[in-house]
């Protein structure tokens, strides 16, 4: 089924390996360790071949598991997943891709198979300077003014805001992040292709043109409570640092702060009344290994400390023929001196304002241009170069 294209056409190794993948993740399950055991050990094709051939030497399964898989398998069909994939304007990163966040493989055998990612922008890119902001779906106004406002401060810092898509805090916080003009990442339980909730359809839209959708669950696919369980898993890998915005005691925010802590990620808590349910779970974890946080600055001052963060953010300036041609003209676009907003700057490149500011939070990550407020400008490192590249023009 993976081996070759229709009418008997051989398709490259690489090829054969992302078709593989795309079988398997009709396969299993997010996070299944077994399948991540399987494609460690024998690759993604390796592993469709032997489930394929019901091969019992599989370890950590029953028989009745495996022939489970293999009914699953033999019903996969990867290039009709591909098509749905394109028509909905999505595409299928997987390991070796460049656009492939290297944290995700903190998971181990749990990472993802794959990830079908929805957007223009760079995902590997933009998880380099990234927050989660998680927490309950029945929110208070406090709740939702919380993460809307964190949002909002996070992006105007420059930073992507992660979060789940769902009602309440998930989707004040996207919201926040989309007023500011910046960057948002909404990680589904569901294929891209999908809407869940329906009462996030137009958010879902305008994610999708200024930010990215992503899932590791195909075209088509519908939410369950388990999938909502493991797609927390990969918000947490994903970003910095995750902050909880009102989660009560029992809540599946709590599950992907749990995560974020193994994975050695920073834990952050919104504290709210003591009265309110819905902050009890914060209030633990303040008292165990969260940090308190009352705003972006907070969030920033210690999630920015993280590792090569901070050269990162400065970054290294990047000859500019190693810049894609949007990326290029946006960057042309902005002044030697001074700040221009989004709007002027993509006029200037002769491009929309979305494609506009997915390149400029690129170029941000590569140290060529800085926020501030509203604006937009080069760093210190891209003046001089672009002052004297234009001299020379």
């Amino acid at each position: 089924m993976c081996e070759g294209e229709p009418g008997g056409r051989e398709v490259g190794v690489r090829e054969g390996e992302r078709l593989a993948r795309v079988a398997l993740a009709r396969t299993f399950e997010p996070g299944d360790e077994s399948g991540g055991r399987w494609l460690r050990a024998y690759g993604a094709r390796g592993t469709v071949e032997r489930i394929a051939a019901g091969d019992e030497t599989l370890g950590g399964v029953k028989p009745a598991r495996l022939a489970g898989l293999r009914e699953r398998l033999l019903a996969a069909r990867p290039e009709r997943d591909l098509e749905a994939a394109t028509a909905c304007g999505a595409r299928f990163v997987v390991p070796g891709d460049a656009e492939w966040p290297l944290q995700l493989d903190d998971l181990g055998d749990s990472r993802p198979i794959g990830l079908w990612v929805k957007g223009q922008s760079s995902l590997r890119i933009w998880a380099l300077r990234s927050v989660a902001v998680v927490g309950s779906r029945a929110c208070t106004p406090y709740g939702a003014h919380m993460a809307q406002t964190l949002g909002a401060g996070l992006a105007e810092r420059g930073w992507v805001v992660v979060s789940g898509g769902a009602f309440g805090i998930d989707g004040a916080a996207h919201r926040g992040a989309l007023c500011e003009g910046g960057a948002t990442v909404a990680v589904l339980a569901c294929g891209v292709d999908q809407v869940y909730p329906a009462g996030h359809k137009q958010l879902f839209a305008r994610i999708a043109e200024q930010g990215l959708l992503l899932s590791e669950l195909s075209p088509g696919s519908h939410p369950t409570r388990y999938r909502f369980i493991q797609r927390n898993r990969v918000i947490a890998a994903l970003t910095r640092g995750t902050v909880v915005v009102e989660a009560a005691l029992r809540s599946g925010a709590l599950v992907t702060v749990r995560r974020a802590q193994r994975l050695g990620r920073h834990i952050m808590g919104v504290p709210g009344p003591v009265t309110s349910g819905l902050s009890a779970g914060v209030h633990q974890l303040l008292r165990g290994e969260g940090v308190l946080v009352a705003d972006a600055a907070d969030i920033v001052e210690l999630v920015g400390e993280m590792g090569e963060l901070a050269p990162e953010r400065r970054g290294p300036v990047v000859a500019r023929d190693l810049l894609a041609p949007l990326a290029a003209r946006v960057l042309e676009a902005l002044p030697a001196r001074g700040t221009a907003t989004a709007k002027d700057i993509a006029r200037s490149a002769q491009t929309g304002v979305d494609a506009a500011v997915g390149r400029l939070y690129e170029l941000q990550s590569l140290g060529f241009v800085e926020r501030h407020g509203e604006g937009w400008q080069l760093t210190r490192q891209a003046v001089n170069p672009v002052c004297a590249g234009r001299k020379e023009d």
